[in-house]
């Protein structure tokens, strides 16, 4: 299974002086003579490792913006490879240039609350990633404090595996491991702590590291509602699925649907409610964090 539908990647927008490397979910990626990246935000969205056929209109400019957003705040607590957002009149508002990483091949997700994969997990071991957990645990449960629980990268189309620290460490080095994880989760806390003053919880996230000249930096995107779980404090309620600012709405109507992401289907397309909807999900998120109206 590609992730795409049968007729593959689309065509990645051309570029003057850049040359295209990849074409990944959500993102287009190239690189200039010199070296650089240009990594562009599209409209697509994926969900159960399928990327959708209909894309969300804003999508990548609210990512992101998100993304810049929260480097602008982190930066005390790691570096990011963001360069420049001079970029391409085509593109601009959705892409940025960045340094080029040796990227770790893990995916750093941190959790304060228990749902998600991690809650399948509980309800199998009572433990997430080799970590033991309190009995009595429901979904959206706080737990005592947060908590590392890494996962392989997987090719598109392919499931990420969640995996124990042991297991990580085997994989990059303990001393690589140990640093991820000290990063991951100090930025956690500085996001959770902002998300709350906004009036939002911040469930889990994952953040992805690489590596040049020996420094260790933040990439990719970061805390926005592709790789993050946002809840509206005001309802959390654990023991039930929370509302979320997040794609998990999305998620809920795949779910729904009778569409089988493990199946022989493609996948379906949205209608405009739904992705009317979802739109509003992202904008939720952006305006109620950054107190800014997104245009």
């Amino acid at each position: 299974m590609s992730g795409f539908g049968p007729e593959g990647p689309p065509a990645a927008p051309v570029l003057e002086g850049w040359s295209h490397l990849r074409t990944g979910k959500v993102r287009d990626l190239y690189q200039d003579e010199s070296g650089r990246l240009l990594m562009v935000a599209s409209d697509r969205i994926s969900a159960f490792d399928w990327v959708l056929p209909t894309q969300i209109p804003d999508k990548g400019k609210i990512l992101t913006a998100m993304t810049l957003w929260w480097f602008e705040r982190i930066a005390q607590v790691a570096p990011n490879h963001v360069l420049s957002v001079e970029v391409p009149k085509e593109v601009v508002g959705r892409a940025v240039i960045c340094r080029s990483l040796e990227m770790f091949p893990v995916e750093c997700v941190a959790r304060g609350y228990l749902t998600g994969s991690g809650l399948v997990e509980y309800r199998a071991s009572s433990s997430v990633c080799g970590i033991q957990l309190p009995s009595g645990l429901v979904d959206g449960s706080r737990l005592t404090e947060p908590i590392f629980t890494p996962a392989t990268k997987a090719d598109i189309g392919d499931h990420d595996l969640n995996v124990s620290f042991e297991v990580m460490s085997e994989k990059i080095g303990i001393d690589d491991a140990t640093e991820l994880r000290r990063l991951t989760l100090a930025i956690y806390g500085l996001a959770d702590e902002m998300c709350r003053s906004s009036g939002m919880i911040l469930a889990d996230t994952k953040f992805e590291f690489g590596r040049a000249e020996g420094r260790i930096y933040i990439a990719d995107e970061v805390l926005t509602p592709d790789s993050s779980r946002f809840w509206p404090f005001e309802t959390w309620a654990p023991g039930t699925a929370q509302p979320s600012f997040d794609k998990q709405f999305l998620r809920d109507w795949l779910a729904e649907s009778g569409w089988d992401p493990n199946g022989e289907e493609d996948a379906p397309e949205l209608p405009e409610e739904i992705v009317a909807k979802t739109r509003d999900r992202y904008l939720l998120a952006y305006e109620r964090l950054t107190g800014s109206t997104f245009s």
